[in-house]
């Protein structure tokens, strides 16, 4: 009997509730703690669900420590929590100048206890180490979840639930509407790695003599590699490694195929510590399925490992490099997207697109399915509060980079940033259609806007 036809039936039980809710919040990545604290500081009683054993998701927990890497002179942000985080960490020691921007890169360790900071400092209620596995449901009405962890099963009810899962879990286990990339299409999946014993000065004075750009990216490199850019990011310096893999390839250290190996770094410590390697993109797969996380977490360390013999022998300053550590988990960029009341455009994000329910607003960065665009001329959309209101299920938005949206509208809207915004615009939703007693659809969004403004958002 095939795998496929084998089944069992799970006998009923009851299930203790643990906890009652004004406003849950499902994941803890930037959306997810935008959210709630976001609630927390519009007066709700918030609580915040997280599989893992730290709050901050792809910074934490996958390692992407650079949460602004596209602000330049001339970039307009929203602000708010997203910004908030930045300078906490900031002030807090756990960032450093990133490599290419204005911005600064985040310690993945360092930011969680900034992030567990923020959260106690908001009162919000932390439930780590459970795991989403059902939504309760009264007829299309979410009104709470149940977990799974190693006390077993626990129920949490809520009035209000904000899906930041970035897969769209909650919402697609309540039944609402979602779309979903071909797998063949996805945006590649990375590991990524933090290195030490690289000797700066070498490594630096290397960089200097062959400085790379944003047009880099796009000359002859594989799969994702194949970028193209507005021209005005061209001549931009980039942190950008492609070269050493290349000869790496000539010579016979790696497999032709793994022409995908190429990409950035994000800041030389005078430790010797060379962070945030974004160098290893796999192609096909499916970050909700768990036979595919499976293999790519394996094969991407053992890409990984490759690519550290490669900067060894290739590039200055590397040849007594060793790895530091990998990412907790594996990067995913594209999966669910969920079908909204509005489903966001590449003409919006091109074209600085304006909505009467905006949120916030985010500048004109898209990255990703072969796009580059850096905002460095004060463009910028603004983000539908519609984006994030899933169809069929009620009581539930959804925030972070599963909002409603076409292929390229997500190369902009899945950036972490851009999930902050997304996810406080959620949490003082939430938090104002509870005082309001008033359900999503008919929610006054003046209001919201006027506290997003209290809470030092740029709406328009």
């Amino acid at each position: 009997m095939s795998r496929s036809q084998l089944k069992i039936k799970e006998p009923a039980r009851e299930i203790d509730v643990v906890r009652e809710t004004d406003v849950l919040v499902v994941g803890s990545g930037p959306a997810g703690l935008a959210a709630a604290i976001g609630a927390a500081r519009a007066g709700a009683e918030v609580s915040i669900v997280e599989r893992f054993g730290c709050f901050g998701g792809n910074i934490t927990v996958v390692g992407v420590e650079g949460m602004a890497w596209y602000r330049h002179e001339k970039t307009i942000e929203a602000n708010g929590l997203g910004r908030e985080m930045e300078e906490r960490a900031k002030a807090m020691g756990a960032a450093a100048p990133e490599s290419q921007s204005l911005s600064y890169e985040l310690d993945s360790e360092g930011f969680k206890v900034v992030a567990d900071r923020m959260v106690e400092e908001a009162g919000v209620h932390p439930m780590l180490h459970r795991m989403f596995v059902a939504p309760i449901m009264d007829n299309d009405t979410i009104v709470g979840i149940v977990t799974e962890s190693k006390a077993g099963r626990e129920a949490i009810l809520a009035k209000r639930i904000i899906d930041a899962t970035g897969d769209a879990d909650v919402a697609a286990r309540a039944g609402a509407p979602f779309f979903m990339t071909p797998k063949e299409k996805m945006m590649a999946a990375s590991v990524m790695f933090h290195l030490a014993g690289v000797n700066k000065k070498k490594f630096m004075d290397g960089v200097r003599a062959d400085l790379q750009t944003y047009k880099d990216w796009g000359s002859g490199g594989g799969g994702d590699w194949n970028i193209e850019t507005s021209g005005k990011e061209d001549e931009m310096f980039s942190p950008f490694i492609k070269k050493p893999f290349q000869k790496a390839i000539k010579e016979g250290l790696l497999p032709a195929n793994l022409n995908t190996i190429a990409g950035t770094w994000g800041a030389m410590h005078d430790t010797g510590e060379l962070t945030y390697m974004n160098l290893i993109h796999m192609e096909k797969c499916d970050g909700t399925n768990p036979d595919d996380l499976t293999k790519f977490e394996i094969e991407g360390r053992r890409q990984t490992m490759l690519a550290i013999e490669a900067l060894r022998r290739y590039m200055p300053g590397c040849e007594t490099a060793r790895l530091r550590n990998f990412g907790m988990t594996i990067g995913i960029r594209d999966t669910r997207k969920i079908d909204a009341a509005y489903n966001m455009t590449e003409t919006d994000v091109r074209e600085q697109g304006k909505f009467e329910d905006s949120i916030g607003i985010y500048p004109e960065f898209i990255d990703g399915y072969g796009i580059l665009i850096l905002p460095t001329t004060g463009r910028y959309f603004q983000i539908p509060f519609r984006s994030m209101m899933p169809k069929k299920v009620k009581n539930l938005l959804v925030a972070g980079r599963s909002t409603g949206g076409d292929r390229v509208s997500h190369a902009a809207i899945r950036n972490m940033s851009c999930c902050a915004v997304a996810g406080q615009g959620a949490g003082v939703a939430a938090a104002l259609s509870l005082k309001t007693k008033t359900d999503f659809d008919r929610l006054d969004i003046s209001a919201v806007q006027n506290e997003l403004t209290r809470q030092g958002v740029r709406i328009h």
